[in-house]
């Protein structure tokens, strides 16, 4: 049986709080979009407190490593291992492809999209990953898959946007 989770559950473990993004997954419509759009003001606050994007590069695999653990205890505890409302797979990707943009808010307006596109379109190989790999480590790497291929249209696409 799956469960909807609320305030009240993702409260109960530290891992509902990071698997859920902060409160983020729980938005009604559109929880993954809503995950996404959470970690831009997280990484703005990261720039802004002088931190580099650097140690942010270097803390990822953590990162990661923790959204595995984190999704699969809650996607166990909600009886759905890929729940949508677990979007924490979703802000360690955006950060993943934030640290390789421009700081501008086109360049983060257009890497959004671009990482919106191939994590809902989930073209191959990241809809094969998807089919292949279960439980919280296949939750996060279909997104990490999904900003590595959204770093790869913006590198091909901004110069001849004139972007860099």
């Amino acid at each position: 049986m799956t469960i909807s989770p609320d305030w009240r559950f993702m409260l109960r473990h530290p891992a509902h709080v990071i698997a859920l993004g902060l409160g983020s997954g729980l938005a009604a419509k559109a929880p993954g979009t809503f995950g996404t759009l959470a970690a831009l003001p997280l990484y703005a606050l990261w720039l802004a407190l002088g931190l580099s994007p650097t140690l942010l590069a270097w803390l990822l695999p953590l990162l990661f490593a923790l959204g595995c653990w984190a999704c699969q205890r809650t996607g166990d505890a909600l009886g759905a291992p890929d729940h949508g409302a677990m979007v924490w797979d979703e802000m360690v990707a955006m950060w993943a492809l934030l640290i390789v943009l421009p700081a501008t808010p086109l360049a983060w307006a257009l890497g959004f999209a671009l990482f919106r596109v191939f994590d809902i379109v989930k073209p191959w190989p990241i809809r094969w990953l998807d089919a292949q790999l279960k439980g919280g480590f296949g939750v996060m790497l279909d997104d990490a898959l999904a900003a590595l291929m959204a770093w790869a249209v913006w590198r091909l696409a901004a110069p001849a946007l004139g972007l860099g």
